[in-house]
Protein backbone atom coordinates (compact mmCIF):
# COMPACT_ATOMS: atom_id res chain seq x y z
CA UNK A 1 0.00 0.00 0.00
CA UNK A 2 1.30 3.87 -1.08
CA UNK A 3 1.53 5.82 1.99
CA UNK A 4 1.40 9.43 1.40
CA UNK A 5 3.76 12.27 3.35
CA UNK A 6 2.17 14.09 6.51
CA UNK A 7 -0.04 16.52 5.54
CA UNK A 8 -0.59 14.97 2.16
CA UNK A 9 -3.77 13.82 1.22
CA UNK A 10 -6.07 11.98 -1.37
CA UNK A 11 -8.56 14.76 -2.74
CA UNK A 12 -10.37 12.50 -4.98
CA UNK A 13 -11.45 8.75 -5.97
CA UNK A 14 -10.17 5.66 -4.43
CA UNK A 15 -7.21 4.45 -2.96
CA UNK A 16 -4.58 3.06 -5.41
CA UNK A 17 -2.22 0.29 -5.68
CA UNK A 18 1.10 1.03 -7.41
CA UNK A 19 -0.38 -1.68 -10.14
CA UNK A 20 -3.24 0.15 -10.50
CA UNK A 21 -1.61 3.68 -10.82
CA UNK A 22 0.46 2.84 -13.84
CA UNK A 23 -1.67 1.51 -16.26
CA UNK A 24 1.15 1.30 -19.04
CA UNK A 25 4.27 3.15 -21.07
CA UNK A 26 3.28 5.04 -23.55
CA UNK A 27 5.84 3.91 -26.48
CA UNK A 28 6.50 6.77 -28.90
CA UNK A 29 8.94 7.54 -31.17
CA UNK A 30 9.42 10.81 -28.76
CA UNK A 31 9.21 9.05 -25.76
CA UNK A 32 11.97 6.18 -27.18
CA UNK A 33 14.50 8.86 -27.80
CA UNK A 34 13.78 10.76 -24.76
CA UNK A 35 14.21 7.65 -22.25
CA UNK A 36 17.41 6.57 -24.04
CA UNK A 37 18.95 10.04 -23.67
CA UNK A 38 17.17 11.63 -21.05
CA UNK A 39 16.13 8.91 -18.94
CA UNK A 40 12.59 10.62 -18.88
CA UNK A 41 10.07 7.57 -19.52
CA UNK A 42 6.74 8.25 -20.27
CA UNK A 43 3.40 6.43 -18.60
CA UNK A 44 -0.22 6.55 -19.20
CA UNK A 45 -1.50 6.67 -15.20
CA UNK A 46 -4.84 6.39 -13.52
CA UNK A 47 -6.98 9.63 -13.35
CA UNK A 48 -6.40 9.95 -10.04
CA UNK A 49 -3.39 9.58 -9.31
CA UNK A 50 -1.65 12.23 -8.11
CA UNK A 51 2.45 13.04 -8.26
CA UNK A 52 3.65 11.69 -5.08
CA UNK A 53 1.73 8.80 -5.89
CA UNK A 54 3.40 8.00 -9.61
CA UNK A 55 6.54 8.90 -7.71
CA UNK A 56 5.66 6.03 -5.00
CA UNK A 57 4.55 3.36 -7.54
CA UNK A 58 7.32 4.12 -10.22
CA UNK A 59 9.96 3.34 -7.58
CA UNK A 60 8.15 0.44 -5.92
CA UNK A 61 7.69 -1.51 -9.59
CA UNK A 62 11.04 -0.35 -11.65
CA UNK A 63 13.31 -0.31 -8.20
CA UNK A 64 14.40 3.43 -9.52
CA UNK A 65 14.73 6.59 -7.95
CA UNK A 66 12.73 9.02 -9.13
CA UNK A 67 13.69 12.61 -9.36
CA UNK A 68 11.03 14.58 -10.93
CA UNK A 69 7.31 13.58 -12.00
CA UNK A 70 5.53 15.64 -14.39
CA UNK A 71 1.85 15.03 -15.35
CA UNK A 72 -0.72 16.38 -18.39
CA UNK A 73 -4.46 15.57 -18.66
CA UNK A 74 -4.92 14.41 -22.15
CA UNK A 75 -8.01 15.43 -24.46
CA UNK A 76 -9.70 12.73 -26.51
CA UNK A 77 -9.60 13.33 -30.67
CA UNK A 78 -12.75 14.39 -32.20
CA UNK A 79 -13.26 11.20 -34.79
CA UNK A 80 -16.41 10.65 -37.39
CA UNK A 81 -17.64 6.97 -37.36
CA UNK A 82 -20.84 6.63 -40.40
CA UNK A 83 -21.46 10.32 -39.98
CA UNK A 84 -22.14 10.49 -36.60
CA UNK A 85 -19.48 12.65 -34.62
CA UNK A 86 -17.61 11.45 -31.57
CA UNK A 87 -14.61 11.59 -29.41
CA UNK A 88 -11.53 9.33 -27.89
CA UNK A 89 -11.43 9.09 -24.41
CA UNK A 90 -9.19 11.04 -22.68
CA UNK A 91 -6.08 10.10 -20.62
CA UNK A 92 -3.78 11.30 -18.05
CA UNK A 93 -0.31 11.29 -18.51
CA UNK A 94 2.93 11.16 -16.69
CA UNK A 95 6.61 11.90 -17.97
CA UNK A 96 8.93 10.41 -15.14
CA UNK A 97 12.22 11.55 -14.83
CA UNK A 98 15.06 9.22 -13.12
CA UNK A 99 18.15 9.46 -11.60
CA UNK A 100 21.61 9.18 -13.68
CA UNK A 101 22.46 5.80 -12.37
CA UNK A 102 19.09 4.15 -12.68
CA UNK A 103 17.07 3.46 -16.58
CA UNK A 104 14.00 1.30 -17.05
CA UNK A 105 14.31 -1.75 -19.52
CA UNK A 106 10.76 -1.58 -21.72
CA UNK A 107 11.87 -4.26 -24.44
Amino acid sequence: MLRLKPGQQRTKGPKLEPHQIIIRPLITEKSLHQAERRRHYTFEVNQYATKPEIKAAVEELFHVRVLKVRTMNRLGKPRRFRGIQGRTSGYKKAVVVLHPEDHIDLF
